[in-house]
């Protein structure tokens, strides 16, 4: 009895065929769908092996471009904008969808014990017989659009007809009409007009603070912090630098260096206009700022806005 020798395309079967069971198992009991989303490229990538190993070339390199690269990539943004932590609803929202799947189940079912049936009780024309002298591309070119041409045109309008369906869903329908810049000027001096909403846009991060960073809010003029100049995630996380004396503390080192030259060049003893110590730390909520001999009330700005209106 001679026993047959393990050809290297048989080994590649064995070794490829394996590890995409594996990983078809793997895909589909992970519960994340980061894992499920690596399976799956594993079982592209060992069918694109397999295709190799059957001496289609074509086939393994649609394969590898085709789906481990394009479709990959659209599970990968699926998930990026989806979310890794999102919870799946189990609620059926559509009614009969699990009767409909398990009929599906058992179709394919029935559709794969007819081709590996087929494959395994006919005898198979080898790759020689099968491809002839025209090579594999053009053995492949004349099954698809000869004996199959209909069949791929089908395929060919439904894949198109997917993907005039995505554009109709990305299309979505305006509840409003875009706000232009006169338009939205016009809105905010009726909104300053009616209820004494201030027209003017708030200041940037950083502003009167000496320090441009996104996690320091901006100092209004009578000294006192804008609380929509930070980023409301900044705020959440509680990064925000919120203590005033850290962000006045440099205007006021500045101001008396300003001071202690002018009264040395005046004469004047030093001290005499020494501004106070910064106050104590405060919320972005708007404590009162701590002023000095020279400074205006805090309540200086809403008296002005009610003496406009």
């Amino acid at each position: 009895m001679m026993i047959p020798l393990l050809t290297a395309q048989a080994v590649a079967f064995w070794v490829f065929a394996v590890l995409a069971a594996v990983a078809a198992l793997g895909l589909v009991l992970s519960r994340k769908p980061v894992h499920s989303a690596l399976c799956l490229a594993a079982v592209m990538i060992c069918l694109a092996c397999l295709y190799a190993s059957l001496d289609a070339p074509f086939l393994f390199v649609a394969q590898i471009i085709v789906y481990t690269g394009a479709v990959m990539m659209l599970f990968v943004f699926t998930m990026m904008i989806i979310g890794v932590d999102s919870v799946d609803a189990m609620v059926e929202t559509i009614r009969g969808q699990r009767v409909a799947a398990v009929i599906g189940a058992l179709g394919l079912l029935v559709l794969l014990l007819l081709a590996v049936g087929h494959g395994v009780l006919t005898d198979s024309k080898g790759l020689g017989a099968a491809v002839g002298d025209q090579g594999n591309v053009r053995s492949l070119a004349y099954l698809v659009f000869g004996r199959y041409v209909f069949a791929f045109e089908a395929t060919a309008a439904l894949l198109i007809t997917a993907a005039l369906a995505a554009m109709v869903l990305a299309h979505g329908e305006r509840l409003h009409r875009k706000e232009r810049q006169q338009a939205r000027a016009a809105r905010r001096v009726r909104e300053y007009a009616e209820h004494g909403v201030d027209p003017a846009p708030l200041p940037s991060p950083g502003v009167y603070a000496r320090h441009n960073s996104a996690d320091h809010p901006a100092l209004l003029p009578d000294g006192s912090t804008a609380e929509g100049s930070v980023v409301p995630t900044l705020a959440a996380r509680g990064v925000v630098v919120v203590d005033r004396g850290r962000l006045v503390a440099p205007n006021i080192a500045a101001d008396r260096a300003v001071r202690a030259v002018r009264d040395d060049q005046h004469g004047l003893l030093p001290g005499e206009h020494e501004l106070p110590s910064p106050g104590p730390a405060s919320e972005l909520t708007g404590a009162e700022p701590a002023a000095g001999p020279d400074a205006e009330p805090a309540s200086t700005g809403a008296h002005r806005r009610e003496e406009d209106e």
